[in-house]
């Protein structure tokens, strides 16, 4: 009797496909533990972060009075006679915010509606990555755009503007957030079912009519979510506004005059104006924690919304 030269001649062949099933086991819990690691250092730095900005400021309000910090109309914490009162800084940063929206929320909106209903697929693909490019180009460019250029040519118009304005820093700033309101609102129009345009088609409306009276509707809890997160990205803009509109904390509405906004001032007290420990420093916990929670608030109104008027399709 010949002995096979195949030394697995005997062997079932079918169990050697069979897999280990205790290994694949070991493996799963494996990846389940390591995404579960990660997933908890973002929870924990998240809350590292929360009670950092808590207790410094629990100990700032501890010398200075929260009435006071939200009602006094004077900002001067680095001052001899300091004045704690955020709403001046606040006014600032909706000043910048109101006008970056008015520039990013209609151009926003027509570029999403132009690239998802009448751009053709082959410039929907080129024009859409180009849109997001912009997103990438760094806060500071767009700050020294803004107080180079855009600057310059507005007091071509207004000759009575300062170097330093609010109205160059929300300008500039509506054209950085723009990629976030059109990219992502082109996402929530472009999710809308065909069938509910042909079947608006279908009944006679015209183009303008199918995306005014269906698309947008369907579409409407993605294009809210879209700009709050802007207006998100509003408010906690740094760069842009430390550049262009100034340091210069004064309670105003005129866009033509330099302002301060809250993160401009958290820009100034850590470039070392303040001594560790002070109360002055501590403002800038203080000041943190306000924009913590309006971006807060603001985020929790956007979760609300998409799931009140989010569009389900089967």
């Amino acid at each position: 009797m010949t002995q096979s030269v195949f030394p697995d001649a005997g062997v079932n062949q079918s169990d050697l496909w069979k897999p280990n099933r205790s290994a694949s086991k070991m493996s799963q819990k494996a990846v389940v533990i390591l995404f579960g690691a990660f997933a908890m250092v973002s929870v924990l730095t998240t809350f590292g972060i929360v009670f950092t900005l808590l207790f410094e400021t629990i100990e700032f309000f501890l010398e200075v009075s929260p009435l006071h910090f939200f009602t006094a109309t004077r900002w001067t914490p680095l001052f001899a006679n300091p004045e704690f009162g955020i709403i001046v800084l606040l006014c600032g940063t909706f000043l910048t915010s109101v006008i970056g929206l008015l520039i990013a929320i209609p151009l926003g909106l027509l570029s999403a509606i132009c690239l998802s209903e009448y751009a053709p697929r082959k410039a929907r693909a080129f024009l859409k990555p180009a849109l997001e490019v912009l997103a990438g180009v760094p806060t500071v460019v767009f700050g020294y755009f803004a107080l180079l250029l855009v600057t310059p040519v507005l007091r071509s118009f207004i000759p009575d503007m300062q170097v330093f304005n609010a109205l160059s820093a929300g300008f500039v700033l509506g054209f950085a957030i723009l990629p976030t309101i059109a990219s992502l609102s082109e996402d929530a129009i472009f999710a809308v079912p065909n069938s509910l345009r042909q079947g608006c088609y279908a009944l006679g409306a015209t183009k303008r009519e199918t995306i005014t009276g269906v698309v947008l509707p369907a579409a409407l809890s993605g294009i809210v979510s879209s700009i709050i997160l802007g207006v998100s990205r509003a408010v906690g803009e740094t760069m842009i506004v430390t550049l262009a509109a100034g340091q210069s904390p004064t309670l105003t509405l005129d866009p033509r005059v330099s302002i301060q906004t809250m993160t401009a001032f958290i820009v100034q007290v850590t470039k070392g104006d303040a001594p560790y420990g002070s109360i002055e420093f501590k403002t800038l916990f203080a000041v943190g924690m306000t924009l913590f929670v309006i971006t807060l608030v603001l985020n929790l109104i956007s979760y609300w919304f998409v799931r009140k008027y989010q569009e389900k399709y089967e």
